[in-house]
């Protein structure tokens, strides 16, 4: 298993949240803000923790905060700004959407990790989860080679390198639910309570 001091932990909180109306990291499940949770399941796993923000909000938190890079460049741009950044060749990438992730499921990827794979992300639902993953530091460069030339879909950019999937059992895909809307919202309120 890969060691925790050759892991960073990247949570990626950027993004305008405009389906949302507010920076999504920041909202509150429980009297406890997004990034919390996210912060919560990642940091047994990992030497460091990164927040890639230019929302000096997230200062609060007491953790390294990286600007994107290039701005306005959505996922893209944070993963690259985030592994840039990053002093490790393993890095536990998460965005700050995903109230419900558990220590367990970021796990899975470490214990997943070979010498060949430069990514190694969830798959729930029989949808590849790319913002819950293990990244190496050496896919930084196809990342900012994607942004020179204006490539902004994760999707595309991860197409061209190894990637291997972690398949998570029916039980476990409902901490994968990420939030977009105020109805997505309530839905994770209902699960967490329930």
């Amino acid at each position: 298993m890969t060691d925790k001091k050759d892991i960073t932990g990247i949570i990626l909180a950027g993004g305008k949240s405009s389906r949302m109306g507010s920076d999504k990291g920041l909202i509150k499940l429980n009297d406890e803000s997004f990034i919390e949770y996210s912060i919560k399941a990642m940091k047994p796993l990992v030497n460091d923790i990164l927040i890639v923000s230019d929302n000096p909000d997230y200062d609060v938190f007491g953790y390294k905060r990286i600007e994107d890079d290039i701005k306005d460049a959505g996922p893209v741009a944070g993963i690259c700004s985030g592994l840039n950044a990053s002093e490790t060749e393993n890095n536990l990438i998460l965005s700050c959407d995903i109230p419900l992730i558990k220590t367990n499921i970021l796990e899975k990827l470490i214990n997943s990790s070979d010498e060949h794979s430069e990514i190694i992300q969830i798959e729930s639902n029989g949808k590849t989860m790319p913002l819950i993953a293990m990244y190496k530091k050496q896919c930084a460069p196809t990342f900012l080679k994607a942004l020179k030339n204006d490539e902004r879909r994760l999707r595309q950019v991860i197409s061209t390198m190894k990637t291997k999937n972690v398949v998570l059992t029916i039980e476990e895909q409902s901490t994968t639910m990420n939030v977009n809307t105020q109805e997505e919202l309530k839905t994770i309120e209902h699960v967490y309570n329930g």
